[in-house]
């Protein structure tokens, strides 16, 4: 998956399940960043860097292993596949966008 694809998927879920988790948050990858503003509707998705409420920093192998749901999110930051920068609580809330 690239970066472009990364973020086109994410766009297609915020348009469909936008407004659940009210905060704006950075998806951070070696390729680039994705942006997610949900605080606005419709939920704004850019590669632009941001001020967020949480950062969340993988490699984009395991992003597409989360959204494909072959990764468990809580198991990826157990074990160490997964950083969380910032509020943690915005990032328990992604389950109800992905």
């Amino acid at each position: 998956m690239t970066l472009e694809e990364a973020t086109t998927k994410v766009k297609k879920l915020a348009e469909y399940n936008g407004g659940k988790v009210n905060a704006k948050i950075n998806f951070q990858f070696d390729e680039g960043l994705i942006h997610l503003d949900d605080t606005v509707s419709p939920t704004i998705v850019s590669n632009e860097e941001q001020n967020a409420s949480c950062t969340i920093k993988l490699s984009i192998n395991n992003f597409e292993k989360m959204m494909s749901g072959n990764l468990n999110p809580m198991m990826a930051f157990m074990g160490g596949k997964m950083k969380i920068d910032g509020d943690k609580g915005v990032a328990m809330k992604l389950a109800s966008l992905f």
